[in-house]
């Protein structure tokens, strides 16, 4: 993996195929970007691996560390090689000062997470309900 300094203090990373970003259980205290590239977020339960959805160009992950600090709910890990770029909570309040459409591309992506994982919820339920 190769460090590049960024604009405004945000640091980018060249990650090879298979380098591990973040590990799910880990303390977020910052978000990621893909510049290029693409990164499997991969859900790990019981030794289990399962790939959630695979996040490409453009695209925000672990947006929830800078509001919540709270433990990774996912792993992310490169396919491929992928450049992303790391903002932590004061650099990304930096962003929004500069550029306050930031806040809204962020809102619409936990909000489109949000519809997917209740549509998710929904197949589950309905497929236990036909197993009944």
């Amino acid at each position: 993996m190769t460090s590049v300094a960024g604009n405004g203090g945000a640091l980018g990373r060249l990650y090879q195929d298979g380098d591990i970003i973040t590990r799910q259980g880990e303390v977020g205290t910052c978000m990621f970007v893909v510049q290029s590239g693409e990164v499997e977020v991969i859900s790990e339960r019981g030794g289990v691996q399962t790939v959630l959805r695979v996040a490409r160009e453009g695209e925000v992950m672990g947006e929830m560390a800078v509001f919540d600090r709270e433990v990774r709910s996912a792993t992310l890990r490169a396919r491929g090689d992928a450049y992303v770029m790391t903002l932590d909570k004061k650099n990304f309040l930096k962003r929004l000062h500069q550029d306050p459409s930031l806040a809204i591309r962020v809102i619409q992506t936990m909000s489109k997470r949000v519809r997917e994982l209740g549509d998710e919820v929904a197949r589950l339920r309905r497929r236990v309900a036909s197993q009944d």
